[in-house]
C-alpha cells in the first residue's frame, strides 16, 4: 500500500476541540519512549512528521495527522514514566481514557510495546483495560532491530504468554523497526483494511 499524503493537522488539549468531520481514526499509544514518533515517521516516509525526543513524555497532547485526505492517524500521549507532575499525568490519563471510550470515529488502537524488555505490568494492564471496554486494538512490537532474532522471538513470545493469562484469543500483532523499516508494508496494508471497513 502506498501513502500519497500525510500531514500534521493540529494538537489538541481538550476532547471537544477534536475534528468533527467523521473521518476514521487509528490511534497510536504506548509507554513513554517506546519509539512512537519514529515509527510514525517511518510509516509515512517523513523524517519530521512527528517530533521525536530523547525525553520520555514528550507528547502531551492528542495529535492528529491527516492521511491521504481520508483518515487520521492519532498520536496519543504516552502512559507511564514522564518527568511531569502527578496532576498533569492524571489529567492526561483521564483525557486519554475518555477519548478511547467515547470517540465514535476511533476504529483501532495500536498499542506499542518495546520488544527489548520483558513484559511490563503497565502494558498488560492497559491492554486488558482496552479489552474490558471493548475497544478494538492491535499490538506493535517496536525496536526489533535492537535485538538478535532469537532474543526478539523470546521476548515477543513471553509477552504473548503473559497476555494469554487474561485473553482467550490474542489481538493481532506486528513486529516493527523504524530504522530497518520492518513491518511497514504489513502495517500500512492493515490500516487500509480497517479504514475500508468504514
Amino acid at each position: 500500500m502506498e501513502i500519497k499524503s500525510a500531514k500534521f493537522i493540529s494538537s489538541y488539549t481538550a476532547l471537544e476541540k477534536l475534528p468533527q468531520n467523521g473521518m476514521p481514526e487509528l490511534a497510536f499509544i504506548g509507554r513513554s519512549n517506546v519509539g512512537k514518533s519514529s515509527l510514525i515517521n517511518m510509516l509515512f516516509d517523513q523524517q519530521k512528521l512527528a517530533k521525536t525526543s530523547s525525553t520520555p513524555g514528550k507528547t502531551q497532547t492528542i495529535n492528529h495527522f491527516l492521511i491521504d485526505e481520508a483518515w487520521y492517524l492519532v498520536d496519543l500521549p504516552g502512559y507511564g514514566y514522564a518527568k511531569v507532575s502527578k496532576k498533569l499525568r492524571d489529567n492526561w490519563g483521564e483525557m486519554i481514557r475518555q477519548y478511547l471510550k467515547k470517540r465514535e470515529t476511533l476504529y483501532c488502537v495500536f498499542v506499542l510495546i518495546d520488544s527489548r524488555v520483558p513484559p511490563q505490568k503497565i502494558d498488560i494492564e492497559f491492554i486488558n483495560w482496552l479489552g474490558e471496554n471493548d475497544i478494538p486494538l492491535s499490538i506493535v512490537f517496536t525496536k526489533a532491530d535492537k535485538l538478535k532474532a532469537g532474543e526478539l522471538d523470546d521476548n515477543v513470545e513471553a509477552f504473548k504468554k503473559e497476555l494469554l493469562k487474561y485473553w482467550e484469543e490474542l489481538p493481532v500483532s506486528f513486529i516493527s523497526s523504524a530504522e530497518k523499516k520492518t513491518g511497514k508494508d504489513e502495517l500500512l496494508t492493515y490500516f487500509n483494511e480497517i479504514v475500508e471497513i468504514v
